[in-house]
């Protein structure tokens, strides 16, 4: 056996610079040095925050969208409790049920209403904040509180902007404006050019002004107000022609930019977020493309232009400044990719582990030289930077005057909470009088953090879902969620992350490069690929590296700096001794492996071993990891806070020391959702926020596991005990271990993760861990369509026509017995991943050679690497396709409901407004229902009854079911949280995920709804809510937007009101869907629908809209007494209904296909309302929603109202 001894010299450890402490010794808990801080004792008497300010308006970022994620739920919730806690009244707005932020309990007044300045004026006349607080809600926030103060709302009723002021912002966000400002200060920033319509806006204002100024001169009282209302409709009716003018005015100046800054070009928009509209322009065609789609996203119809830096280095600094002028350096971070990749799609690690300390320094005075000039007085802001590698030279790119993305990263990395200090400075503290709660009040706020690990922090992309999307990263964010893992070495950080990331990886695992072939030709095609950024060219780089590449060749082709390249080789290297010698007998070596981060399930592919060879090896070895604290000063004190990661410690330390201290209590784990994904968000975490809350009310210590920086579990006062670590059987097996050394571990709650947690609990119990709740094998049979089917039977309940599929060859024959059109999905799946209406045989071929593959685990492709079949039948043998029968025009009904083992309540039926076959996370509904019968809602009551006592659930259940012709079909049962539980929650008024939690801790229901004082009737509600998806299509250039039983939204929004119009409405505004208010409306439908679509027409018609529709719906509209404009279909010839639409002569669309030809000819219509921003409705049911709600907007009838008062 070879004797590994230390390996790669030169290159491992890092190097010394690169940690603050190379040691980690055991802080002295008799030591405070309090008194070292004398300033500190001031502030007790001196009390400097605001006594003049008494209430304040937190406005929230709204819907999960790309770019703007849960870490906006963590800000505000984090300056929601900081700012109660200091005496304030706190005021909220947002539109996402889905957040803890909008828990009732969490602000004293809570509007879940659209986020748009026009709602928000409304909430601010009802509530008359002395305070605005913006910097919480990402750039949602931000422009909505610009325009409150554009519009003269904040002025007319005296609310002051804290936090940032709109100078500040407008100085941080206008492109023209910063470059300015960093002029001033001597910072450079890159060659570039503005374009805009500056100009013509100005004047456009000033006529308007002076109109307004003229009706004011010759009316007054009631006259007045009525003519100054049409002159505002009027201006707003005039906004979509004025956009255009706009843009094309900066088109003009933006073709003049080319032979300033030359191509390639970055063009960023102003005032978005994650880069919305954005891109790198490397040909003229692209430059305009990208221009005017910037110029549209773009709120001020603005663009930068800027000289190309492809390739530098990346880097940002948090910083934190209070009105003293106190600025401290929270965090910073380096991006592995270099520039040319959103910062928010790129790897980075905290701290920067490539500048030497006076580059270090130089970029920190620059980054607090930024904030003193845009004038940022309080609160965190985050400062990007680009390096030339070359020569050295340093240019600011831009800045976030808030709380962002990278301060939710910064926080959790360590352990400063940006959110709640920025809160308090923003109503007076400074950083001395604050203390800092990791280190339980030993250290001031104003000690900047020092960390001695590494963090490593990786997106988590849903390019599958979108079929035709081009995957190249580039300055417009396409991820969707994100991993950070904490590692003592950057090697153990970066495979800890990329386990993480639930993908499949064990590691940095091979991957096959496209193109390859002999000789010099495979070296080309090895440079492409890792030359172009995709969320796959890490495992490429190391690729490049075990196929020969060198590492200055590698560099050349992607620009990776160096530092990181050689680490990648050390990982390679290593590995390749493990083949060739296999796994180290002697526990210091196998120790070695175990922290460069070497999963057992990576070992074990490396070695052909099974994972379970590997940990008996470990144990047998007494190999185990140690428990370290995020404590904000690399040991220097001793933190009271159990906020822990795992590390092998090696070759740091010779005795390995745990700080996990674990206590004698009665403690309940709770496993997280892991990083964001499309099917699995948000709405998970806020069931297991709850789990935390809930058993801590009841007595137990409450344990979380999550490796997902931007969510409220992850925060260190969420649960009594927190492990930011992978959720992989081996990390939680290891955690459990160590948390069984002393008290008891009552058990582990896998219900409230999503999928993630529910694929460990057969792990979890072979080890002899308790499972709370619903057993797994409960949970099994609800996902196992065969012992499903029997329990069906057994219940006398129906399901559509179905059948299972174990191979290829079934699945043609099943299809074949139940007949087309059909519903198919893979087994064990959340989000509907892979699940498709097959029309025909020949889609049913594409589905299973083209799409099923794509399902296929790496262990599986490298049993049978040439054999596709072999491969698919090897995933379906366990992982079988599932065939349904599919239910046209059927309505489909969500229902969630809470069980204890013996008594069942039934907390909510949700109707879909679209019909059966679109997935259930993708469509809109109402709680209550609101066509259903008391007879059929019995029904559904009583089905889902039953089978919540067949399965013995304990916890909470999820049922979908259709209803076609009168007979109720069951379509899936999930005896877990599902992604509804929070609306649900936020509408009946009853916190149904905490009761589940302690209800799978043991107690019974009526006991825990008596202890929360509610148990409400959903079917005596005197409201009415709704949920409404929100999608990321404009991200995604070429992607069809018609829905399917595919998930592909990233959010929510509800919308509440006694009426349904109203809350439907609402939920449109909550998601940006611009309802007009008149114009014209395009109809075309199938025939079945066409007797079904009149009441909506006819209802528009009434309100003064004009009709268009293709010849067939145009003649039905006629012989039905309808007027209407013919227009050509797509294909029919110009000037056709795409024509129309580009010209902004449509501003509604009901337009419903059934044919795969229908389908795909209408794909660039949809597509064409998507860029125009037209409402586009795809569903009768749909349509009539709108157009109820587009009535009941044009009659003024919205009202804004706090969700406390719908249950007082």
């Amino acid at each position: 056996m070879l004797n590994y001894g230390v390996p790669f010299p030169g290159t491992f450890p890092y190097k010394p610079r690169l940690a603050r402490k190379n040691m980690r010794t055991p802080p002295d808990r008799s030591f405070t040095p309090r008194a070292g801080f004398s300033r500190r004792k001031k502030w007790i008497e001196i009390m400097p925050k605001r006594q003049d300010i008494k209430s304040i308006l937190i406005i929230g970022a709204g819907p999960i969208v790309i770019g703007q994620a849960c870490e906006f739920d963590y800000s505000g919730t984090q300056a929601c409790k900081a700012l109660r806690e200091e005496g304030y009244r706190v005021i909220l707005v947002n539109s996402n049920p889905a957040t803890i932020m909008t828990d009732p309990g969490l602000a004293d007044a809570t509007y879940i209403e659209p986020i748009t300045p026009e709602v928000v004026a409304k909430i601010i006349a009802k509530e008359r904040p002395d305070a605005l607080l913006p910097t919480m809600g990402g750039q949602t926030a931000l422009n909505t509180a610009l325009s409150l103060k554009r519009m003269g709302v904040l002025d007319r009723y005296n609310v002051e902007m804290i936090g940032a002021k709109p100078a500040a912002i407008d100085m941080a966000e206008d492109r023209a404006l910063f470059r300015e400002a960093m002029s001033r200060i001597g910072l450079e920033t890159p060659k570039s050019m503005l374009a805009n319509a500056t100009d013509i806006k100005d004047a456009d204002r000033k006529t308007h002004e002076a109109e307004r100024n003229k009706v004011k001169a010759e009316l007054s009282g009631a006259e007045l107000d009525k003519a100054l209302d049409a002159l505002e409709n009027q201006w707003n009716l005039g906004e979509t022609d004025r956009k255009q003018r706009y843009i094309s005015h900066a088109m003009a100046i933006a073709a003049q930019a080319i032979d300033v800054v030359g191509l390639p070009a970055i063009i960023r928009p102003s005032f978005t977020m994650g880069g919305t509209g954005g891109g790198i322009a490397y040909n003229r065609s692209e430059f305009f493309e990208i221009i005017g789609g910037g110029l549209d996203a773009s709120p001020t119809t603005e663009v930068l232009i800027e000289e190309s830096v492809l390739g530098w280095k990346e880097y940002e600094m948090e910083v934190v400044r209070d009105t003293a002028d106190n600025c401290i350096i929270i965090c910073s971070i380096e991006n592995i990719d270099p520039m040319g990749v959103h910062t928010g799609d790129s790897i980075t690690v905290a701290p920067a582990l490539t500048l030497t300390d006076k580059e270090y320094q130089i970029m920190r005075n620059a980054s607090i030289a930024v904030l003193r000039e845009i004038g940022v007085e309080t609160g965190g802001s985050n400062v990007q930077f680009a390096v030339n590698p070359a020569d050295g030279r340093l240019v600011v790119i831009e800045m976030n005057p808030r709380v962002s993305r990278s301060s939710a990263l910064a926080s959790k990395a360590t352990g400063f909470p940006i959110a709640k200090v920025a809160a308090k400075l923003a109503v007076g503290y400074t950083l001395d009088e604050l203390d800092n709660d990791i280190t339980g009040g030993a250290t001031p706020a104003s000690f900047e953090p020092s960390i001695d690990y590494v963090v490593t922090k990786i997106p988590r992309f849903a390019f599958e879902k979108f079929p035709g999307a081009s995957p190249v990263l580039t300055t417009a964010m396409k991820s969707v969620g994100e991993v950070m893992a904490i590692g003592r070495t950057f090697a153990e950080s970066l495979q800890k992350a990329l386990r993480g990331l639930e993908t499949g990886l064990t590691g940095l695992d091979e991957i096959e490069i496209p193109g390859m072939e002999e000789g010099e030709g495979s070296k080309n095609a090895i440079r492409a690929a890792i030359g172009t950024p995709t969320p796959d060219r890490l495992r490429q780089v190391a690729q490049a590296l075990r196929l020969g590449l060198s590492e200055a060749e590698v560099h050349e082709a992607c620009k990776i700096d160096p530092w990181f390249i050689a680490q990648f080789k050390a990982i390679v290297d290593m590995e390749a001794r493990v083949r060739e010698h296999g796994l180290p007998a002697d526990a210091e070596n196998l120790r070695m492996l175990k922290a460069m981060g070497f999963s057992d399930a990576r070992l074990a592919s490396l070695t052909k071993k099974r994972p379970k060879e590997v940990a008996e090896l470990r144990n047998a070895l007494n190999v185990r990891p140690v428990f370290k604290r995020i404590d904000t000063c690399a040991a220097e004190f001793a933190s009271p806070t159990a906020y822990m990661y795992s590390t092998y410690e090696t070759p740091f330390v010779g005795e390995l020391r745990s700080e996990a201290e674990v206590s004698t209590a009665k403690k309940v784990v709770i496993l997280g959702g892991g990083p964001n994904r499309i099917g699995q968000g948000i709405e998970f975490d806020y069931c297991c926020c709850h789990a935390a809350f809930a058993l801590k009310d009841a007595g137990y210590e409450a344990i979380m596991i999550n490796c997902n920086p931007e969510t409220v579990s992850t925060d260190y006062d969420t649960s009594d005990r927190l492990y930011f670590e992978p959720l992989t059987a081996e990390d939680v097996i290891e955690i459990l271990r160590a948390e069984q050394e002393k008290g008891e571990v009552v058990g582990v709650i896998v219900q409230f993760g999503g999928q993630t947690p529910l694929k460990l609990a057969e792990a979890l119990e072979k080890n002899g861990i308790p499972i709370l709740g619903t057993a797994p094998d409960m949970i099994d049979l609800a996902e196992d369509r065969d012992r499903f089917q029997k329990l069906l039977m057994k219940l006398d309940l129906t399901q559509p026509n179905n059948g299972i599929a174990y191979s290829v060859e079934q699945a043609r024959l099943v299809a074949s017995e139940i007949g087309f059109p059909l519903v198919v999905r893979p087994s064990y799946v959340l989000g509907g991943r892979a699940m498709q209406i097959l029309h025909s045989e020949s889609q049913l071929q594409s589905y299973l050679l083209d799409t099923v593959p794509e399902l296929v685990p790496e262990d599986i492709k490298q049993r049978y690497p040439n054999d596709k079949t072999g491969q698919i039948n090897t995933l379906l043998g366990k992982n079988p396709l599932l065939f349904d029968s599919y239910l046209s025009n059927a309505i489909e009904v969500d229902v969630d409901c809470l069980c204890d083992g013996t008594d069942v309540y039934v907390a909510g039926i949700m109707e879909h407004i679209e019909e059966a076959g679109i997935h259930s996370g993708d469509s809109a509904c109402s709680l209550p229902p609101r066509t259903l019968s008391n007879e059929m809602i019995d029904e559904l009551e009583r089905q889902a009854t039953s089978m919540a006592k067949a399965l013995n659930v304990v916890g909470l259940m999820n049922v979908q079911f259709a209803i076609k012709d009168g007979t109720v079909y069951v379509l899936e049962v999930n005896p877990r949280a599902s992604r509804t539980v929070p609306f649900v929650a936020k509408t009946i008024g009853a916190p149904i995920a905490k009761i589940a939690a302690r209800a799978m801790a043991g107690e019974k229901l009526d006991a825990i709804f008596a202890a929360y004082g509610t148990k409400p009737d959903p079917r005596n509600l005197k409201h009415i809510a709704v949920k409404e998806a929100v999608f990321p299509f404009a991200r995604f250039p070429g992607v069809d937007i018609l829905l399917g039983p595919e998930m592909r939204s990233t959010g929510e929004v509800m919308g509440l009101d006694t009426d349904f119009a109203l809350a439907f409405a609402k939920s449109q505004l909550g998601a940006s869907v611009e309802l007009p208010r008149d114009g014209a409306v395009f109809v075309s439908v199938r025939d079945d629908d066409k007797p079904r679509v009149l009441p909506a027409i006819r209802m528009l018609k009434e309100i003064g809209f004009k009709v268009i529709a293709t010849g067939g719906t145009a003649r039905f509209l006629a012989e039905n007494g309808i007027e209407s404009i013919k227009i050509n279909k797509v294909l029919e010839g110009r000037p056709h209904i795409e024509d129309a639409i580009r010209n902004r002569q449509v501003q509604l669309v009901i337009n419903t296909t059934d044919s795969n030809k229908a389908i795909s000819d209408s794909k660039s219509l949809r597509r064409a309302t998507l860029m125009q921003k037209v409402p586009y409705y795809t569903t009768i049911s749909g349509a009539e929603s709108a157009a109820m709600a587009i009535k009941a907007l044009k009659a003024g009838n919205l009202e804004v109202r706090t969700l406390q008062s719908y249950f007082a």
